[in-house]
């Protein structure tokens, strides 16, 4: 039985910036790439990350919502087995300028130039529908809170 909480898994969550984003292409093949969340880590079942529109990613999305994301966090120093993270969900394209300001953080202008004012700037927002763990001593499913 599982005795890892949520909040327990949203602080290591917190701690590890890129993750694994994979999508379906529709036609039986998953795509997979790194993303970074940027340290807009305040785990609450939300996953933010932000892309250009004209992109392989974003064009999957929009034909096929489901997507994966995998969490890993390294083993540590004193030999203690890291943990993966993988999370089922749902994922959106935002266009606000206002979540853009919520979400953005200093650093972001090397991959967008023009700030929150960048052309064809989007936010993926990922909703997880399941949250599995594995940490080498445990692993299980961690319910996501409503929102």
């Amino acid at each position: 039985m599982s005795t890892m909480r949520f909040e327990d898994l949203a602080s290591k969550i917190k701690k590890i910036d890129f993750c694994m984003l994979s999508t379906n292409d529709g036609m039986g093949k998953i795509s997979s790439r790194p993303m970074s969340n940027n340290g807009d880590v305040e785990y609450d079942g939300d996953s933010w990350f932000f892309s250009y529109e004209n992109t392989r990613k974003i064009g999957e999305i929009k034909g096929f919502e489901h997507v994966s994301l995998t969490f890993t966090e390294p083993p540590s120093l004193l030999g203690k087995p890291g943990i993966f993270i993988a999370i089922q969900g749902k994922a959106s394209i935002v266009r606000d300028r206002t979540a853009f300001e919520e979400h953005w953080v200093s650093g972001l202008e090397r991959w967008f130039p023009e700030g929150v004012d960048t052309t064809d700037l989007v936010l993926l927002k990922v909703v997880a529908s399941s949250v599995y763990y594995w940490d080498g001593e445990e692993n299980g499913e961690i319910a996501v809170p409503d929102r």
